[in-house]
């Protein structure tokens, strides 16, 4: 079949021919083509982020994605296998800033948003090249010709859609909560952004002593946030619990010095740790409900309900002192709890994450720089207990990096949480590989849903399609749900809009109800929204190819890695959810991470990643993908290197000696 050719690398440069007789004679494409008028089997391929290099976790996801496809068209499927770039967002933005020069909002909008808004246009694409090369070289059959990209005008129209389709059934709207921001790209993240990027990481707490007002008695609470302290506005304790007052001597015994303290009893031993003490009494924390306690740090004028005891059920006696500080602004359960007991409210931040001018020793700084020195203004004030370092896991922005912190905003919505039973039962009549994914990981998450907070304040991104009036007393909203709808209500819409910032900002609508201007809420929207939508959005649906999605929905098989679960996983199960009732795939094998020869993460600090190219190169693709078919079950981690590869390929070449010795055998004693 092959012509004869001098291989100098054996197996690669047999896959080299190989591929190249492929490219030749068509071979992927008729494989597309196969099947035709037969029943459907759907793959989805989760959309990478174009700008980005592969690596070899992505070799993994390929293989894995590849053999089930193929496998289906040999049993006389028709299946479609459509390739996508996730082409919005702050991986975007972080490389172009990078590439300016620039750091951060400030500096984006000096340089020019629509200049910055094309150099994250024209960067999209910049790794494609190596991508295809990658696929190619690895044997992954899929359509990279005609792939859907979530940038395209008929991509953001079909996510518009779907917007509207939630503002129509109640789940979208604007609200004003505690989230999780990243203070250097200045945007909220979404709970499942915030799931990915944890770390754990060695913080200063310190527990600080409450004085009561008129006695002096102190009560003691913990904190791993040091720099939220001078926002305090209430102490939660849990009612049910056992609290004590205490007699402690924090001299030494021939210099005594005596303080009372209220903490939990179960953390007694644990919080004073050697230093001696007598229990003055015992009672039940709603004896505390109520009482007041002097001001932490004088720092901002606090109006309204403050300074006193209130109750938490979410108070545990795991760490600290069964007793947790209040800072409304900086900490969701905080917030509702404050909310609940009419606590008042303060912000000392700004959306930099610094000290506001208010807090005088510290205004203008980054606020978890300055937790040692509040620590030292509580010693000298006599209001620190103790302090020391404490190994906890700490949310990251899952692009930049940065600590996030916990800030007031307002933000759009889209109200998962009424849809939690559903989530929950859609996702029980998924086949997950491994199941415990199903009941553990995944549905865990989901039965603990929380409502998706889906705005950016950025600028590269889907923009969102709500509008409002500009006159205070009509504040009429509408959400536009496609571009004829955008022309019939807009003012003056140029015929070709783009559907991005800043172009999109300028086209206001006409208020139906007072006739004055609407404008846009200048926010984007979360870039996970945009790869959620892949199973319609792909089509263009519902504009066109209405057929084409009903016999592709939902997906028979998807694939990616583990951390996909607070990602695409969730993302397409809550927008199938919102949108269609049902989850849109029906089969996931969920994949562990590629880790080094020795069991290590493969880091750039460690040096012990492997170049993807270099792999398919000596060892070459068949060789890797028996890999990673054959080393482990897909969904637990896979040890990579050149050496355990090389090792799968003389194992390789084992099996077919022994299948040519079988057949000789065969081939000798068959009868003539």
């Amino acid at each position: 079949m092959y012509k004869k050719v001098e291989l100098k690398n054996g197996f690669v440069g047999m896959e080299q021919e190989i591929a190249k007789t492929w490219k030749e004679k068509d071979i992927i494409k008729k494989n597309f083509a196969m099947n035709e008028g037969k029943r459907y089997f759907t793959f989805y391929d989760g959309p990478p982020t174009a700008n980005g290099k592969p690596h070899v976790g992505h070799i993994e996801t390929r293989v894995m994605k590849d053999i089930i496809p193929r496998y289906k068209v040999m049993k006389g499927y028709k299946v479609i296998r459509k390739a996508g770039w996730d082409t919005h967002g702050l991986p975007v933005e972080l490389e172009i800033e990078k590439k300016l020069g620039i750091s951060g909002k400030d500096q984006i909008e000096e340089y020019g948003v629509e200049k910055f808004v094309k150099e994250c246009k024209e960067s999209v694409f910049t790794y494609v090249s190596m991508w295809e090369e990658m696929t190619n070289k690895v044997g992954f059959w899929v359509d990279m010709e005609q792939p859907y990209v979530t940038y395209h005008n008929e991509y953001i129209e079909s996510v518009w859609w779907a917007l509207k389709q939630m503002w129509e059934k109640g789940l979208l709207y604007e609200g004003h909560k505690v989230m999780p921001y990243c203070p250097r790209c200045g945007t909220a993240l979404s709970s499942h952004e915030v799931a990915q990027g944890y770390k754990d990481v060695k913080d200063l707490t310190c527990i600080a002593k409450f004085k009561l007002v008129n006695e002096d008695k102190y009560i003691l609470a913990w904190t791993t946030t040091p720099w939220t302290l001078p926002s305090n506005l209430a102490l939660c304790v849990n009612k049910s619990y056992e609290y004590v007052e205490i007699k402690a001597n924090i001299g030494t015994e021939d210099e005594p010095k005596y303080e009372t303290y209220i903490l939990a009893k179960d953390l007694l031993e644990k919080v004073l740790k050697e230093t001696p003490y007598e229990v003055l009494k015992t009672f039940k924390g709603e004896a505390l409900l109520g009482t007041k306690y002097e001001r932490l740090m004088p720092f901002g004028e606090v109006e309204g309900k403050a300074f006193e005891v209130i109750h938490g059920d979410y108070v545990n006696l795991e760490d600290g002192t069964g007793i947790v500080h209040i800072a409304p602004a900086y900490g969701e359960d905080d917030s509702l709890v404050a909310k609940q007991n009419g606590i008042t409210f303060i912000n000392l931040v700004d959306k930099a994450g610094k000290f506001a001018k208010e807090v005088e020793p510290w205004a203008g700084r980054f606020v978890r720089d300055c937790n040692e020195d509040i620590c030292k203004w509580l010693k000298e004030e006599n209001k620190l207990f103790s302090k020391e370092k404490h190994l906890h896991a700490y949310p990251h922005c899952w692009r930049c990096d940065t600590p996030l912190l916990y800030y007031p905003k307002e933000s759009w919505f889209v109200a998962m949480s009424k849809l939690r039973d559903e989530l929950v039962d859609n996702n029980n009549k998924v086949n997950w590989y491994p199941d415990t994914i199903r009941t553990g990981r995944f549905g865990k998450f989901l039965e603990n849903v929380i409502d998706w907070g889906i705005s950016r304040d950025r600028y590269w991104g889907t923009p969102l399609p709500v509008w409002t009036c500009e006159d205070e007393n009509c504040r009429h909203q509408e959400c536009i749900g496609s571009i004829e709808e955008l022309k019939e209500k807009g003012i003056e819409v140029p015929k070709n809009i783009e559907l991005h910032k800043p172009y999109i900002d300028k086209v206001d609508l006409k208020c139906p109800k007072c006739g004055k201007k609407m404008h846009r809420a200048k926010e984007v929207i979360d870039c996970w929204f945009d790869s959620g939508s892949m199973p319609f959005a792909q089509w263009h649906y519902p504009f066109e190819n209405k057929e084409m999605f009903d016999n592709n929905f939902p997906a028979g098989f998807i694939s990616e890695a583990v951390d996909q679960t607070r990602g695409w996983f969730y993302t397409l199960t809550a927008i199938g959810t919102a949108l269609f009732g049902r989850s849109p795939f029906e089969n996931c094998i969920v994949l562990g991470h590629v880790l080094d020869e020795k069991g290590q993460k493969m880091s750039k600090s460690k040096g012990n990643g492997v170049d993807p190219m270099e792999l398919l190169d000596t060892v070459g693709a068949d060789a890797t993908r028996w890999h990673f078919y054959t080393v482990s079950s897909p969904w637990l981690p896979t040890r990579l290197g050149l050496n355990n590869v090389q090792e799968t390929r003389k194992r390789i070449l084992k099996y077919l000696v022994e299948c040519l010795f079988f057949l000789c055998v065969i081939c000798r004693n068959r009868p003539i």
